[in-house]
């Protein structure tokens, strides 16, 4: 299936490769000791307007206990400019989840090559799907490392593992960190500028790893640049619990935005709606909610008015609500009366749901809309495009880590009223001087709002001076809308060449 897949894509264009070679064998993960598996490529491409020549390199980094043994087999995969220069920054990169394999933003954004989808939130369909050249990646400023956690993409706990040594907040964040510690050893790049990157939860593994990394007491690693897309730092404020008001806060320019997308408000531009819900939000609204059931009836009915403005949401609705509408209501209700439901992922894209009728929405338009092109394109360019062999599935999504995660950061006796690891980031930032953040929102993205990024980013403790926002007119995986990709990849490279 994958050999028909690259075949029938026209525009695959695969670069001639300058040499190959394959080290090691390949391991199935039931032997007790296993014998990394390395892949590697030299191959040419055009990134950023230069040609660039580069070895890419599958390879499985083995985890050990205390007792010697191989507990976790963690894949990687690396491009590297060749020849090797030890001055270029090295950008570590992982997706999130927790379990979801650096597919996404290997994939879709900044990796050699690229699935090619609908730019416009249409559904992917059905194979072939093209993998093309990506001029959009980022190998023309740093060397990339794409990094799949334990439990995601190839990587596995080997038998006999316990999963809540690897499956968990702090347990994630030191492998993780180990294995970037053993590729900066391995590669000779310790005094190489170092980036770290995640999307969505791997925001907040960013958080903990960079922790991990600079906040020892012995063989710190220091970083240039921590690049977060579609950030989740502190989780109560997204939740819509009873009497947890914030959750309502920072989604309703969320809900601005898709209005206004789907022509349910007016305004001038998203980016002017998005600012008209944020100082509704952070004002009459936030102060609406806080008075309860104290609120006195005009006041209420100014709210609802404005609230019904922004939203495209009818009054009567909004007040059957007590103007507290969860985001999954909001995707069902907003284009009910065209019989479709919007994406929690990416509010662009629309569904069809069994019936009109529900409360909440059947699926996710905008995860069903791209997951099948972006499982076939990392399988056949790993497989066959630089050789990798194992008959483990890729997890795009693994199960296992979140069955077993352990959410608490701490195991003291403390109570952990909610997660917020935006702490973390402060810390590293005040005891590093030269480390700076860019962040990266989508207006249209429900599941990481954006709102709820600029809260957890301006609280005390972050130097506000070295924090980027960028914004783009999509949803949580902004670069798969092309203008998106291309404006994500040239502010980056913007932020990485101006350190």
């Amino acid at each position: 299936m994958i050999t028909r897949l690259l075949a029938a894509a026209a525009v695959l264009a695969l670069p001639l490769p300058l040499a190959a070679q394959d080290t090691a064998a390949p391991t199935t993960g039931v032997a007790a000791s296993v014998e990394p598996q390395v892949r590697t490529r030299d191959l040419v491409g055009t990134f950023g307007g230069q040609r660039v020549s580069y070895r890419a390199t599958v390879a499985e980094t083995v985890l050990k206990g205390d007792d010697g043994s191989d507990e976790a087999v963690i894949v990687t995969t690396s491009y590297v400019k060749s020849p090797r220069d030890t001055s270029r920054p090295v950008f570590f990169i992982y997706n999130g989840g927790p379990g979801s394999g650096s597919v996404w933003l290997q994939m879709g954004a900044w990796g050699p090559k690229r699935v090619g989808i609908p730019s416009d939130a249409r559904d992917d369909g059905a194979p072939p799907y093209p993998l093309l050249d990506n001029p959009d990646s980022l190998l023309d400023v740093a060397d990339l490392v794409f990094i799949d956690p334990p439990g995601t993409g190839f990587s596995y706990l080997t038998p006999g593992t316990d999963p809540k040594k690897y499956y968990g907040l702090r347990e994630d964040a030191r492998a993780v960190a180990q294995v970037i510690r053993r590729w900066i050893n391995d590669n000779g790049r310790w005094n190489s500028p170092k980036y770290l990157g995640g999307e969505s939860y791997g925001t907040t593994r960013s958080a903990i790893v960079v922790d991990e990394l600079e906040g020892g007491t012995f063989n710190d690693v220091a970083l240039n640049g921590l690049i977060l897309v579609s950030t989740i730092l502190d989780f109560a404020a997204r939740e819509p619990t009873p009497g947890n008001e914030m959750a309502y806060v920072v989604t309703l320019p969320n809900m601005a935005a898709a209005a206004w997308f789907h022509g349910k408000a007016e305004a001038p531009s998203v980016e002017a709606i998005a600012e008209e819900a944020r100082r509704f939000a952070i004002g009459p609204f936030a102060t609406a909610l806080l008075k309860g059931q104290d609120l006195p009836a005009a006041e209420r009915a100014a709210v609802r008015a404005e609230l019904s403005r922004l939203t495209g949401l009818s009054e009567t609705y909004l007040d059957q609500a007590n103007l507290r509408v969860t985001s999954q209501r909001f995707y069902k209700e907003l284009l009910r009366d065209r019989g479709l439901t919007i994406g929690r992922l990416d509010a662009r894209y629309t569904g069809t749901d069994y019936d009109n009728a529900g409360e909440t929405p059947d699926n996710d338009p905008s995860f069903y809309g791209i997951d099948a092109g972006y499982t076939a394109a990392v399988n056949a360019w790993l497989r066959e495009g630089l050789g990798f062999e194992t008959d483990r599935e890729y997890q795009s999504i693994g199960r296992e880590p979140g069955r077993h995660w352990n959410w608490s950061l701490s195991s003291g006796w403390g109570r952990n009223a909610y997660l917020n690891v935006a702490p973390l980031i402060g810390k590293a930032m005040r005891e590093n001087s030269g480390l700076r953040l860019f962040n990266a929102q989508g207006y249209y993205d429900f599941a990481t709002p954006f709102f709820g990024a600029e809260y957890s980013l301006n609280r005390m403790g972050i130097p506000q001076d070295r924090v980027e926002l960028h914004y783009y007119g999509s949803g949580h995986m902004m670069y798969v809308r092309d203008d998106d990709r291309v404006k994500l990849s040239r502010d980056i490279r913007n932020f990485i060449r101006s350190r």
